[in-house]
C-alpha cells in the first residue's frame, strides 16, 4: 500500500456504500472516479496493477476487511465494484477482485491467524459469492481468500481444487487469471507446509499466480532463493509443468495503453475531473 504524500488518500471503499444510500448514481460516479485516480497515479509511477477490488460483503465483524468492503448488500457491492474497474480500465489498468468466495463473514486476521467460515455452499454462492458471479464474464483476475469453509474443502480457499477449478471456472465460469493472496499470511500455511509446499499446492488447485510479499527483507532474500530452487526441483520432478493458458491469463493482466507521465497527469482534464469528482 502507498502512503506516502505524494499519492491521492481515497475514501474507503464503506464511504462510497454510504453515499449510495443517499444517492446511487452518484456513489457510481465516485467509484468510478476513484479507479481513475487511483490507476493514474500508480501508472505515472510505474505501477501498472492494483489488487481490487474488495468484494467482500461487510457482515461488520471483519477487523481485517473492515471499511475496504463497499456494503452488506452484494448488488450494491457489485454496482460499485464494476464502476471503480471502469475507472481503473479508462487508464489501461486491469484489477484483480478479492476476496474469493468471499471474507467479510470470517472474524479471523488472516495476516496472523487462520480463519474459518462454517456457512454451506448453498449460503456463501448465494450470497458472499454472488458478486463474483454476476461480474465473472469482465473480471480479469480473482484472488482467493485464504479462509478455510469445511463445508466445502479442508484447505484454503486458495488451495482448493473444489473452489478454483469446480466452483470459480466450472460452475461460476470465470476465465480470468486466479490470483493468491500472500504465502506469507499466517493462515496460508497454518497446516505447516513450507513455502515452496504453499506454492505448488496452489498451483495444483489452479492458481495462475502465487504472491509472495515481504521476503526479500528476511535473510538477505534467502527464502526466495530456496523458494526458486524448490520449485525448479518439483519441476524437473512432474509434481507441476508449466501451461500456456495460464501464461496468457497472466499476459492479459498488462496494461492496455501507455502510462500518462506525472506531470502531464497534473494538467490532465481527466485526472482532474476525477479528482474533483471523488470528493465531490
Amino acid at each position: 500500500r502507498f502512503r506516502t504524500d505524494g499519492f491521492t488518500h481515497l475514501p474507503a471503499m464503506r464511504e462510497l456504500g454510504a453515499h449510495w444510500m443517499i444517492d446511487a448514481l452518484g456513489a457510481m460516479r465516485r467509484a468510478a472516479a476513484c479507479g481513475v485516480v487511483l490507476a493514474a497515479e500508480l501508472r505515472a509511477c510505474g505501477v501498472d496493477f492494483s489488487f481490487t477490488p474488495v468484494l467482500d460483503l461487510d457482515w461488520g465483524d471483519s477487523s481485517v476487511i473492515g471499511d475496504r468492503a463497499f456494503h452488506a448488500d452484494a448488488r450494491v457491492v457489485t454496482v460499485l465494484a464494476q464502476s471503480l474497474m471502469q475507472g481503473m480500465a479508462r487508464m489501461g489498468m486491469a484489477h484483480c477482485a478479492k476476496h474469493f468466495p468471499g471474507h467479510g463473514y470470517a472474524r479471523a486476521d488472516t495476516h496472523i491467524a487462520a480463519a474459518e467460515d462454517p456457512r454451506p455452499l448453498e449460503t456463501l454462492l448465494a450470497a458472499d459469492a454472488a458478486p463474483f458471479h454476476w461480474l465473472a464474464p469482465g473480471l480479469r483476475a480473482v484472488m482467493p481468500a485464504h479462509v478455510v469453509y469445511p463445508a466445502v474443502d479442508a484447505q484454503p480457499a486458495g488451495f482448493s481444487t473444489a473452489w478454483l477449478r469446480i466452483i470459480l471456472r466450472e460452475r461460476i465460469g470465470f476465465t480470468g487469471a486466479i490470483i493468491s493472496d500472500d504465502l506469507g499470511m499466517a493462515a496460508a500455511r497454518a497446516q505447516g507446509q513450507s513455502l515452496s509446499q504453499a506454492v505448488l499446492q496452489g498451483l495444483q488447485a489452479g492458481c495462475d499466480l502465487m504472491l509472495v510479499c515481504n521476503q526479500s527483507p528476511v535473510d538477505g532474500g534467502r527464502a526466495l532463493d530456496v523458494l526458486l530452487r524448490e520449485v525448479d526441483d518439483a519441476l524437473d520432478r512432474g509434481q507441476w509443468s508449466p501451461d500456456e493458458r495460464s501464461a496468457q491469463r497472466r499476459f492479459d493482466l498488462l496494461p492496455s495503453q501507455p502510462p500518462i507521465a506525472w506531470d502531464d497527469l497534473m494538467v490532465s482534464d481527466t485526472y482532474l475531473a476525477a479528482l474533483e469528482a471523488v470528493f465531490s
